[in-house]
């Protein structure tokens, strides 16, 4: 078994590999993690679109103190949904979930997966629930299993995993200094649980944990994925040929503009000129000879400014690829309740595979998960949501879908 695990861990990240470019490449022009992407990133386009795109996402999907998700039983037996709805949510109001959440939501946009952690506080807390957004560098998946590595000091693995007992070889180092980094792999194929230090070898001679789970906490959710694929793709994805172009084309313009500013000048020199050493930057000067007229350009019969026309075009395939033509403000004219209707339902047909998608791969397995550790503590009766209750989705992309069947 544990010589599945590690050909299963060693495939997942074999698969992951040429997704972590494009992931790379995608936050390059969207969110720049260094101060040299920063440097060069000259269009501000993308960014702006997806920062849109979460906030719409998160009004539509999750919006905060709001009854979004509600529990209907199946028969008159089934125990007490209402009581399961109302501490579902007001757990889930007294957690970090909604700051969490948007954490997600602009993975997904960006990187087209996201993943969040939904792990069990202790007995006392606030609530039952504690979130955490985990990048997507730090996740390798397959079908039904998740490996979720991460590199912390050894103090954090002893305080997360108490029971573990450190091999001989890292007991002394350890000791002597808590903040050695350990890289940690938590692995969940299925519902079992091993965790193990990545350091070489076989995985046997350096397990931390074991354990089984009865709800995946890994809730790993998908904007749009081609078969054949683990991971999904996400607008940035799908825009990032145009994001890319835009952002050249800006660049050059900037350049242009700075010579059309500062010039380029003449001089008369002399001496024999060498093209090889004229540089054609500005505040140049370049050298001519002694009563020549220098370097000539050739002029066009047309003149106009292509570089806007093609920004134009561009930066609007941008914004309708990330649906800021769609999901933005309604315009300042009164608009009659049939023209709102029409507008939601395109709206819907555009992010009705998506809507399904989450609902399936985020919003069911929340509420799963959410169940499950409040019947285990103790604070509801156990409630399965395929036997004795229905999960209702009311939250505003719902009630838009409702509307649309009724058009």
């Amino acid at each position: 078994m544990k010589q599945d695990l590690q050909q299963m861990y060693r495939r997942a990240m074999d698969l992951r590999t040429p997704w972590i470019t494009r992931w790379d490449s995608a936050l390059r022009y969207t969110f720049p993690r260094s101060d040299d992407d920063a440097a060069t990133l000259f269009d501000a386009t993308a960014a702006d679109a997806a920062d849109n795109l979460a906030a719409s996402i998160y009004s539509l999907l999750t919006p905060p103190e709001s009854l979004w998700i509600s529990l209907v039983p199946e028969s008159a037996d089934s125990p007490d949904a209402t009581t399961a709805t109302a501490a579902l949510r007001a757990n889930l109001n007294d957690s970090n979930f909604y700051t969490t959440i948007h954490q997600c939501y602009m993975d997904l946009i960006v990187l087209g997966t996201a993943c969040l952690f939904m792990a069990e506080n202790p007995i006392g807390a606030a609530s039952a629930f504690s979130f955490t957004a985990i990048p997507m560098r730090d996740i390798a998946i397959l079908n039904d299993a998740v490996f979720h590595t991460a590199t912390m000091p050894a103090r954090e693995v002893l305080a997360k995993y108490p029971a573990w007992t450190p091999p001989a070889d890292l007991r002394d180092t350890i000791r002597n200094n808590p903040e050695t980094p350990l890289t940690l792999v938590q692995s969940l194929v299925g519902t079992e649980f091993t965790a193990w230090l990545d350091v070489g070898g076989d995985i046997e001679n350096n397990i931390v944990a074991r354990g089984t789970f009865e709800t995946n906490p890994y809730i790993i959710f998908r904007w749009a994925v081609a078969s054949g694929e683990q991971y999904g793709r996400g607008p940035v994805l799908r825009a990032l040929p145009d994001i890319k172009t835009v952002n050249k084309v800006v660049e050059l313009v900037l350049k242009n503009a700075t010579i059309a500013v500062s010039g380029i000048w003449q001089a008369d020199d002399d001496g024999v000129i060498n093209l090889a050493n004229i540089n054609l930057t500005p505040g140049a000067i370049i050298p001519k000879a002694v009563g020549s007229s220098g370097l000539t350009p050739l002029t066009s019969g047309a003149n106009f400014d292509v570089s806007q026309i093609i920004l134009k075009d561009l930066r609007d395939r941008i914004r309708h690829a990330l649906l800021a033509d769609r999901l933005g403000l309604l315009s300042e004219k009164e608009m009659t309740a049939t023209e709102i209707m029409a507008r939601n339902a395109d709206m819907m047909r555009i992010l009705g595979a998506t809507y399904g998608r989450l609902l399936h791969e985020f919003i069911r397995p929340l509420v799963e998960r959410g169940l499950q550790i409040l019947s285990r503590r103790g604070v509801i009766d156990k409630i399965s949501l395929h036997s004795d209750a229905e999960l209702k989705y009311i939250a505003p992309i719902a009630q838009m879908a409702m509307a649309e069947t009724l058009i």
